[in-house]
């Protein structure tokens, strides 16, 4: 198994950038590496509960995951499971998402995602791809 974790501290107050991290109306404007969009977006990070994603490149290859909100903690953090589905539908290997956000003393925020449970270092890699891409979304909204 391997893990990832990214920091990024953002030019916005933190209760800003949960709502934009936890918000499907925000969300839908970030989600997703930057050569995609989701044709479907059922996401509420608020509450526990379940959620699902499917992004869709430019040749219209689609790419679902989905999961289950497993805890929330306004306006500090929200943990979610997270697993691919396959082409028959069916999830695959489940890791554990979680993003955190905090004051960074100076009006700013400092959020951090931590992405535990991946199956291998390619998975890992692939990750990190998809995460940095959406991150930069992200802070483009922000900013």
């Amino acid at each position: 198994m391997s893990d990832l974790t990214f920091t990024r501290n953002f030019n916005a107050d933190p209760t800003k950038v949960f709502d934009f991290v936890t918000k499907q109306e925000h969300i839908a404007k970030w989600w997703g590496p930057e050569t995609m969009h989701c044709p479907v977006l059922d996401m509420n990070l608020t509450k526990p509960g379940a959620w699902i994603s499917t992004m869709e490149n430019k040749d219209g290859q689609q790419y679902t995951v989905s999961g289950e909100v497993t805890d929330v903690d306004p306006p500090k953090s929200v943990e979610f499971t997270w697993a691919w589905h396959d082409e028959n539908g069916d999830r695959g290997n489940e890791s554990q998402v979680r993003f955190d956000v905090a004051s960074d003393g100076s009006g700013g925020a400092v959020f951090t995602l931590t992405h535990r449970g991946l199956v291998d270092e390619d998975s890992r890699n692939g990750h990190e791809q998809g995460w940095t891409s959406s991150i930069r979304k992200l802070e483009a909204l922000l900013t």
